[in-house]
């Protein structure tokens, strides 16, 4: 059923871009094109006894056309998909191998001096927060994921640049179904979704304000009021300033109109800092600490949570470097742990990771594409980018 899906969504994506393809090919203008991707093999060791192991080979293909009109205006077309094939192993059980072949962008893109429209499957991503982000709204990106890979969601982005380096955003979703982000629900299927994001530039900084609504669907999770179309409102701030020292705040307000008791409202809220310290090739810390708070209609019924995090970067060379990163759960004390070491060869990239993952992780997004297996274990990412 996957499968069809996924099939049908590149089917209609493609011919319906392929008319804007069309189209711009036959404009006057500078034809460029390009095809390149990337192949990823990855490889999962747990160290446990009875642990998981896994290795996985991805491919993402992308071709990008453009038709360049003139100094300010063009056209761009990107396409690229998302093939890959990977084995668990686990002790006493057979192998499981899965093989698919999803779209991984299809949009198209007018785009002048000031003003940018953009249609199609792509990725929509902002807000300050580095490691823990209530503005995640959009995406996938998992912080322990070198390559920051995600999914992308369909719709239409608007985007207006002022004179003075202000910007605003408008967008429109539609057909996207997945937990997102740090999600407590599910979008409703075939339901639209729309909003906005004003972002403007302060001294020493920048702040913005986004809103967005959608439909959620509270059907599959347990011990909560069922409900198939539950209007969902959100809000978010966000602002950094850049005072020798890095400080931000992001934070997200959400509210449904139907009574889901304590998953009625959600609050996030994230407080970070980094700084580059003058030590040897320079060390950068980067720490955030994040409030998640579930309420109920009347506010009275709360649950908290508070979940830190810290990064630690260091360049060992021009080619390599090494990168620390905790998480602490306090409410269940439970922390993540991951050490990253990172080489660039001529062709390749390599990323050899000891990491401890407990059973349960709460505040930290985990995506489809890079796999975290639980408890301690060995990762190894090895990156051909053609």
């Amino acid at each position: 059923m996957k499968d069809k899906k996924s099939f049908n969504e590149l089917k209609n994506s493609v011919l319906f871009l392929g008319l804007f393809f069309f189209f711009a090919f036959h404009l006057k203008g500078q034809n460029t094109y390009d095809f390149d991707g990337q192949i990823l093999v990855q490889s999962n060791l747990g160290l446990k006894k009875g642990a998981t192991k896994f290795i996985g080979l991805r491919y993402l293909p992308e071709f990008t056309y453009t038709k360049k009109i003139d100094s300010f205006q063009s056209f761009t077309f990107e396409v690229a998909g998302n093939l890959s094939s990977s084995r668990y192993s686990i002790p006493n059980e057979p192998k499981v191998t899965n093989t698919s072949l999803d779209p991984y962008r299809i949009w198209a893109r007018y785009l002048n001096k000031n003003f940018e429209i953009r249609l199609g499957l792509q990725k929509i991503d902002f807000g300050s927060a580095q490691l823990l982000r209530p503005l995640q709204w959009f995406n996938q990106i998992d912080p322990r994921d070198p390559l920051s890979l995600t999914n992308g969601v369909y719709g239409l982005l608007v985007r207006y640049h002022y004179k003075n380096n202000s910007n605003i955003w408008l967008w429109g979703l539609y057909g996207n179904d997945k937990l997102r982000g740090l999600d407590a629900l599910p979008t409703t299927v075939k339901t639209p979704e729309f909003g906005g994001r004003y972002q403007s530039f302060i001294p020493k900084g920048e702040l913005a304000i986004s809103y967005h609504y959608r439909t959620a669907n509270s059907e599959d999770v347990i011990g909560i009021q069922t409900y198939s179309k539950n209007p969902e409102h959100r809000i978010g701030f966000d602002s950094k300033w850049d005072l020798g020292i890095g400080l931000w705040i992001e934070s997200t307000f959400i509210h449904r109109e139907k009574d889901l008791g304590l998953f009625t409202n959600q609050f996030l809220l994230n407080l970070g800092t980094d700084y580059t310290f003058n030590l040897g090739n320079g060390l950068n810390f980067a720490a955030e600490h994040l409030l998640s708070s579930l309420m109920s209609k009347d506010f009275y019924d709360s649950t908290k949570q508070h979940i830190s995090a810290l990064r630690l970067s260091y360049p060992l060379t021009f080619y390599s470097s090494i990168n620390g990163l905790l998480y602490q759960q306090w409410k269940n004390n439970q922390q993540t742990l991951l050490l990253n070491y990172e080489h660039q060869f001529k062709y390749f990239s390599a990323y050899l990771i000891a990491y401890y993952n407990p059973e349960e992780t709460q505040g930290i997004q985990q995506n489809e594409i890079v796999t975290s297996l639980k408890g301690p274990g060995i990762q190894l990412l090895v990156t051909y980018n053609h």
